[in-house]
């Protein structure tokens, strides 16, 4: 990669034969969630496609965010004090102590963008080494100034005339292309979100795309193979992951999300904050009803206390305040998508995960913006969760334990080939490399 860019830490990939202990720290603008788990071999599953092991939470802690707005730190100490709190009561419940974890990223401008790359093959058999010759030729072109690599995938070859090959290994033609996805984000927002997380004396092992890493948790079946859209609505960010064949084609996000609801309802009802949080999550609807302005719902408004009797409001009244944010949040991401030009690579299914999918007749809404089918996802195939933690709010950080049994999929640098005894590219070995590469 050149110099002008930058990349993010790299985990190894998980053997599909060994056991291991993992750690994922969700940071999200509302929420900082902890999970350690062990992850046990198992055979591969249609119902789970891509995952080598089966998932066991050994232990899990989560604290109320501080510190981020809009997925960026703010403020370094309140961030640190944060994560330091959620990752000790995960290592109290596991009984183990972390020293690494995985960590998603949802702000500093997610973005993605799409290279090929070409290389001769004059009717030679493609073997690892071509592969990685065409893969590097067109990550060459991702580095930009300012911008983090975050994920780099291969979404398909082409052998001259044949495409959509998924591996072209052992096949025999002429040339050979990849088109190849990278997903970045600003490089100062990453290392910032870093900082935050190694002050608490962890080591990141790899930064996920909070998108990728939801959609990894939530997609099941064919979804991701027949095109899927995973949008996770968050605290100050709304993101979403384009998935198609298999791969994660596209990511963006968008800096409105669940604390702009909590916003509107505190200022629309002169409520306090901690107040129109607790009425978002447990009276809100995005859906209007018949029975709306006879219902009535208890509210404190600022300046009250506990010996002050609550004033009754009608329902309608909160979801006149809540529904057009949602369906603001909803068109922002249906017309990003759609000036991207992916609007169409997403199929006909769309899930909503983050803490903002459990808002009431949030599905509802986005079958009726985005004209695609819709649910809610949840995390899945994940055993040990409490009950509490088997929502949306969770799909990121049990993604983050699925993303190193994937993470081979992805390529940054080709490894380096052995020369003569010493392991260095020797003389011979780079003359016989470019008498191979140009005939």
């Amino acid at each position: 990669m050149s110099s002008r860019g930058s990349m993010s830490p790299r985990i190894k990939p998980v053997s599909a034969k060994k056991s291991v202990i993992l750690s994922a720290l969700d940071v999200g603008t509302s929420k900082v969630a902890c999970l350690i788990a062990r992850l046990d071999p198992m055979e591969s599953s249609d119902l789970l496609r891509g995952r080598t092991h089966r998932m066991r939470i050994l232990g899990i802690g989560h604290q109320r965010s501080r510190g981020l707005k809009g997925g960026v730190v703010i403020d370094l100490e309140e961030a640190e004090r944060a994560v330091r709190l959620a990752v000790d009561a995960a290592e109290r419940m596991a009984g183990v102590q972390v020293e690494s974890t995985i960590v998603n990223i949802t702000g500093g401008r997610l973005a993605s963008r799409h290279f090929t790359g070409s290389v001769n093959l004059h009717r030679r058999t493609i073997t690892d080494y071509e592969v990685h010759r065409v893969m590097d030729a067109a990550a060459s072109q991702s580095a930009t100034a300012g911008r983090t690599v975050l994920h780099s995938l291969p979404t398909g070859y082409c052998l001259d005339e044949s495409r959509h090959i998924r591996d072209p290994r052992g096949m025999i033609g002429d040339h050979l292309h990849v088109d190849m996805h990278v997903a970045t984000c600003d490089t100062l927002a990453q290392r910032n979100l870093m900082i935050a997380v190694e002050r608490g004396h962890l080591k990141v092992e790899a930064m996920v795309a909070t998108p990728y890493a939801s959609g990894l948790s939530a997609l099941v079946d064919d979804e991701a193979e027949m095109g899927a859209a995973c949008i996770d609505l968050g605290g100050g960010t709304t993101s979403v992951g384009i998935f198609s064949h298999g791969r994660l084609v596209h990511v963006d996000a968008v800096a409105v999300g669940g604390n702009h609801i909590t916003m509107d309802l505190a200022r629309g009802l002169s409520m306090r904050l901690e107040d129109a949080e607790r009425l978002k999550n447990l009276s809100c609807s995005c859906i209007e009803s018949a029975s709306d302005d006879r219902d009535l719902i208890a509210i404190r408004q600022v300046g009250e206390d506990a010996r002050d009797y609550p004033n009754q409001i009608p329902r309608s009244q909160v979801t006149r305040i809540v529904k057009p944010r949602v369906e603001e949040i909803l068109e922002l991401v249906r017309d990003r998508l759609n000036r991207a030009g992916v609007g169409l690579n997403a199929g006909q299914r769309v899930v909503l995960t983050g803490g903002g999918a459990q808002l009431s007749g949030i599905a509802d809404q986005a079958r009726r913006i985005l004209t695609k089918q819709v649910r809610v996802g949840r995390p899945v195939g994940v055993q040990g969760l409490p009950e509490a933690a088997k929502s949306s709010a969770f799909a990121t950080a049990v993604g983050l334990l699925v993303y190193p049994q994937v993470a081979a999929l992805e390529h940054f640098d080709a490894p380096r080939r052995r020369g003569g005894a010493t392991g260095t590219d020797g003389y011979f070995s780079r003359v016989g490399r470019w008498l191979r590469d140009s005939f």
